[in-house]
C-alpha cells in the first residue's frame, strides 16, 4: 500500500515543473510569514540531505561505525572522498553530509541505516508524509538529478522538513557548525550565511543543473526563530539575510509553555514541544491565557487582539511539575 501511495504521489509530481524563483519564510511554530510561489514543485538538489540527516538521527546512534562500500565511494558530485572499506563514525559522516554536502556520505549513511538505499529512501518518504510534506517525493539520499527528476519538493515542504530537523538537538548543532575538526580532517560549512550573519544558526545549500540554486537557512534572535527556503534565487544568501532581518524587526515569538510537566486546576498534563505564540511587534495588546479541561485533555488558548492560538494536551498522572496555572 505504501509503495502504491508513493507511486501515485510520484505520478502527480510528473506534471511540468515551473522554472521560476520561489521562497517562503516561516516562524518556528510553522506560521507562514511571507511566500512567493512556495508550493511550486521542483528538483531540490542537496537540501534533500536535511531529510537524510533527520532520518539517520532518528534510527541510529552517533558512535556507530560505518563501513564504506564500493558504491558509496564511487558517488559523483560533492564528496568527502571516502574510500571503499574505510570505517568512519556516523557522527563524522553526518558532518560531511551537512557541511560539505558529501554525496558519498549520504549514500554510506543510507546503506548503513536502511540496509540498502531503496529501503532508506522509503524511510525518507514515510517521514515526509508524517511531516505533512504533501508535494514531495524522494528518490535518493543525496539530491542528485535523475532521469525522472530526482528529489522533488516545494519551498513550503522543505521549510516543514527544516522545522522538524531543527527540533533535533544533534541536527541543530551540526547544521550550525562553521568548522568541524574530525577524524577525516577539517571541514568548513558551505553555508556562508553562518559566517556572515550572526543570527544564522543552521542551513543547507544545494545546486544541480535541474534545480538551480536552492538554500535553506534558519536564524534566531532571543526566543524568535525563522526559517527561509528559496529556489532559483540568484542572490540567495542576501535574500535570506534580508528575510530573517525583516522577520525579527516585525515579529516576536513568545514561549507560552516550554517542554515539560504542568498543572492547572489540580490536573496534570505534559507538553512535548514548546507552545510558541507569534505576535506582531506593532500589536501592543496584552496576552490573555485561558485553560479548559475535558475528560482526557487540557486545552490552552492564547489571544492578543484579533490573533489567537490553541493547543491541546493529554492529561497525565505525574508528581514532577514545571509550572502552575490557576
Amino acid at each position: 500500500m505504501k509503495k502504491c501511495l508513493l507511486l501515485l504521489l510520484a505520478l502527480n509530481l510528473l506534471a511540468p515543473m515551473p522554472i521560476r524563483a520561489s521562497y517562503v519564510v516561516i516562524s518556528s511554530d510553522g506560521s507562514v510569514i511571507e511566500e512567493k510561489d512556495s508550493h511550486d514543485v521542483q528538483s531540490v538538489a542537496s537540501i534533500s540531505k536535511i531529510m537524510t540527516a533527520l532520518v539517520v538521527l532518528e534510527h541510529s546512534e552517533l558512535n556507530e561505525i560505518v563501513t564504506i562500500s564500493y558504491d558509496a565511494s564511487h558517488q559523483v558530485g560533492s564528496s568527502i572522498y571516502l574510500k571503499e572499506g574505510q570505517q568512519v563514525t556516523l557522527i563524522t559522516l553526518l558532518h560531511g553530509l551537512m557541511l560539505r554536502s558529501g554525496n558519498d556520505a549520504a549514500y554510506a549513511l543510507a546503506e548503513h541505516v536502511g540496509g540498502n538505499v531503496a529501503t532508506f529512501v522509503d524511510m525518507m518518504n514515510e517521514k515526509a508524509a508524517e511531516l505533512g510534506m504533501k508535494d514531495s517525493v524522494f528518490r535518493n539520499p543525496s539530491g542528485l538529478d535523475e532521469e525522472d527528476g530526482g528529489n522533488l519538493s516545494t519551498c513550503y515542504d522543505m521549510a516543514l522538513c527544516m522545522k522538524a530537523a531543527m527540533a533535533n538537538d544533534v541536527f541543530r548543532k551540526i547544521a550550525g557548525t562553521q568548522n568541524y575538526h574530525g577524524e577525516l580532517g577539517v571541514w568548513k560549512n558551505k553555508n556562508r550565511l553562518l559566517a556572515e550573519y550572526d543570527a544564522c544558526n543552521g542551513g543547507k545549500t544545494g545546486y544541480t543543473m535541474n534545480s538551480g540554486k536552492t538554500l535553506v537557512t534558519s536564524a534566531q534572535a532571543g526566543d524568535s526563530e525563522s526559517i527561509v527556503v528559496s529556489f532559483r534565487e540568484s542572490e540567495y544568501f542576501e535574500l535570506h539575510k534580508a528575510k530573517h532581518e525583516a522577520f525579527f524587526e516585525q515579529y516576536q515569538e513568545y514561549v507560552i509553555l516550554d517542554q515539560g510537566l504542568y498543572k492547572t486546576q489540580g490536573i496534570e498534563f505534559s507538553v512535548a514541544e514548546p507552545f510558541v505564540f507569534l505576535a506582531a511587534k506593532s500589536d501592543q495588546q496584552p496576552f490573555k491565557i485561558v485553560t479548559s479541561i475535558d475528560k482526557n485533555t487540557v486545552t490552552v488558548m492564547v489571544s492578543s487582539g484579533q490573533v489567537s492560538k490553541t493547543q491541546s494536551y493529554p492529561i497525565i498522572k505525574q508528581s514532577l511539575l514545571r509550572k502552575v496555572f490557576s
